[in-house]
């Protein structure tokens, strides 16, 4: 893939659909393009939080370890931008990614990351935004779990 088409494929992630070209062609030239086989981790649940990744190409899906075994939360397509919560708020890993099929990303480095959102403000909003609408999507599968439990006597 070519710096331009990873330009292109950078200006289809919300929180960068705002950033001027020439940050967008820094961004893809200092990230690091990483590919992942078929179960390849990503990155494991506690881990630190260096960077976060942009799916090129293929899918992966979020896991979180529980005491009763992985639970799978989601799965990211391209354009998805995963591994930020970690670099936002340094803490461990709240989950796991793993590639469900061959996976292409980038790879960007805390640094990087937060000299873009220093330098853009507006992606601040968009990180608020993506990062409330997984919190009300959470909220709601909880709500819905807590609510089976009840209706099966287990809580």
């Amino acid at each position: 893939m070519s710096l331009s088409e990873e330009v292109e494929l950078l200006r289809k992630v919300p929180i960068f659909s705002n950033v001027e070209l020439a940050k967008l062609k820094l961004l893809a030239f200092t990230s690091e393009r990483v590919r992942f086989d078929p179960g390849q981790e990503v990155f494991h649940q506690g881990d630190p939080g260096d960077a976060a990744f942009v799916i090129i190409e293929g899918t992966a899906e979020v896991v979180a370890e529980t005491d009763n075994g992985p639970i799978v939360l989601l799965e990211m397509q391209p354009h998805a931008f995963v591994g930020e919560i970690a670099i936002l708020c340094d803490v461990p890993r709240t989950a796991s990614v793993i590639a469900k099929t061959e996976l292409h990303t980038l790879r960007i480095e805390k640094e990087l990351f937060f000299r873009l959102v220093e330098e853009f403000p507006q992606m601040s909003a968009e990180i608020m935004r993506v990062l409330a609408e997984r919190l009300d999507r959470t909220t709601s599968e909880l709500t819905a779990a807590r609510n089976r439990l009840r209706e099966a006597g287990i809580e």
